[in-house]
C-alpha cells in the first residue's frame, strides 16, 4: 500500500547538506524540475519588492527576505522534516520509532507544488510557492500532470493507493486506478481544516502498525476516531469517519 500526502505551505528553516536537484527522487522528473527552479528563482531575485509580496503571498520584510533568494546550495532537511502544517505535526515524524519512519520512508509519496512528488527522506531546501500560483504564466499542477500520469500508474500498478491529499492535489496527479480516501465527521458534518490533523493522526498510526493494506486500515483502532460506514464511488472507495472527543 502507498499513500500520498499533500505538503503544507509552512516549514522549519535551516538545515545541513546543500541543495542539488539531482539528490532528490524520480531522477526523470529532473529536466521539468529545473526548468521551474529557473523561472522561481528568476521571480524571487528580479522582482520588484511589491512584486514579490504578491508572488510569495507575504508582508514582513524578514519573511520576504527569508524567501527572496535563489534555492541553489541552500541547506536541506528531509522533506517529511521541512513541512509543518497541521498534518505534519500530527504525524510528529522525528519521535516515531526508526521502524515506523522507515516504513513512510518506503511507502510515502509526498506532493510539491515546486518539485512535484518527493519521498519523505529527499534533502529539500525551505522554499514557499504557493498553491496554485503561475510560474511564467504556466500552471505548475498542469505541467507535472503531464509528467505524473504514467510515471505513478505504473510506479502504483501492483499497489493499493490511499489518497490523503486535500482535493486541489488531485490537479497534479488522479491515480487511473480504484484508490481510497478518508472522510471525516463531526456532529454529522464533513470537517475541512481539522480533516488535516485526522490525516496526520491516521497516518502516525498508519506507519506505527505497518499498515501494508486498506484491508488491515480498516480494522485498525485509531484514537478518536469511529469508522462509521465506506461507500464504493465509480473511481474510489469513502472511508467515512465520525470524530469522538473526550466527553
Amino acid at each position: 500500500m502507498k499513500i500520498l500526502l499533500a505538503p503544507s505551505e509552512t516549514k522549519t528553516q535551516g538545515g545541513t547538506l546543500p541543495f542539488e536537484l539531482s539528490k532528490l527522487s524520480f531522477s526523470s522528473l529532473t529536466p521539468l524540475r529545473e526548468k521551474l527552479l529557473h523561472d522561481y528563482t528568476q521571480e524571487v531575485t528580479t522582482s520588484s519588492t511589491e512584486a514579490l509580496k504578491v508572488f510569495l503571498g507575504l508582508k514582513k520584510e524578514k519573511e520576504l527576505q527569508r524567501y527572496g533568494k535563489p534555492l541553489w546550495n541552500s541547506p536541506t532537511k528531509k522533506a517529511i522534516e521541512r513541512y509543518t502544517g497541521v498534518a505534519f505535526e500530527k504525524l510528529d515524524y522525528p519521535h516515531l520509532s526508526p521502524e515506523a519512519q522507515r516504513y513512510l520512508e518506503e511507502n510515502l509519496i509526498l506532493f510539491s507544488n515546486l518539485f512535484g512528488i518527493l519521498r519523505p527522506q529527499d534533502p529539500l531546501p525551505d522554499y514557499r510557492l504557493k498553491q496554485g500560483k503561475e510560474l511564467k504564466g504556466q500552471k505548475v499542477e498542469q505541467l507535472y500532470k503531464e509528467h505524473l500520469s504514467a510515471l505513478l500508474d505504473d510506479y502504483f500498478e501492483k499497489e493499493e493507493i490511499l489518497d490523503l491529499r486535500a482535493h486541489y492535489y488531485q490537479k497534479f496527479y488522479t491515480p487511473s486506478k480504484n484508490y481510497t480516501t478518508l472522510t471525516f465527521l463531526k456532529e454529522g458534518k464533513v470537517v475541512s481544516h481539522w480533516a488535516k490533523a485526522y490525516r496526520g493522526l491516521v497516518l502516525r498510526t498508519i506507519a506505527q502498525a505497518h499498515v501494508t493494506s486498506i484491508e488491515a486500515l480498516l480494522a485498525l483502532p485509531i484514537q478518536g476516531l469511529q469508522l462509521q460506514e465506506i461507500q464504493e464511488r465509480k473511481k474510489y472507495r469513502e472511508i467515512i469517519y465520525t470524530i469522538h472527543t473526550p466527553s
